[in-house]
């Protein structure tokens, strides 16, 4: 795991980290990510595992589940934007 700390990070240093990041983009401020699923409790089975991730890390994501999508968004509150805990957690879902 990288160095993590609760630090906003710029808007250069959320661009650079994104490349990392397949399909993962920035919006209202947030990191966001939808995933498709073939049926709706695949989606939901897909939350829970992002729930306990999120839990492991302390970090906590807004997930919207729709039929066969699940919508990721995450940022850190406590700086008012993105900071490297974002891009952790969005690592480990990507795991998933």
């Amino acid at each position: 795991m990288a160095e993590l700390e609760y630090v906003k990070l710029s808007d250069s240093d959320v661009q650079g980290r994104l490349s990392a990041l397949d399909g993962w983009s920035v919006a209202n401020g947030k990191l966001v990510k939808t995933f498709k699923f073939g049926a709706y409790m695949d989606g939901v089975e897909f939350a829970g595992k992002v729930g306990k991730e999120a839990d492991y890390l302390n970090h906590h994501p807004d997930i919207l589940i729709g039929y066969q999508n699940v919508v990721i968004s995450v940022n850190t509150h406590d700086v008012g934007g993105i900071s490297p805990y974002d891009f952790e957690l969005a690592r480990l879902i990507e795991l998933i």
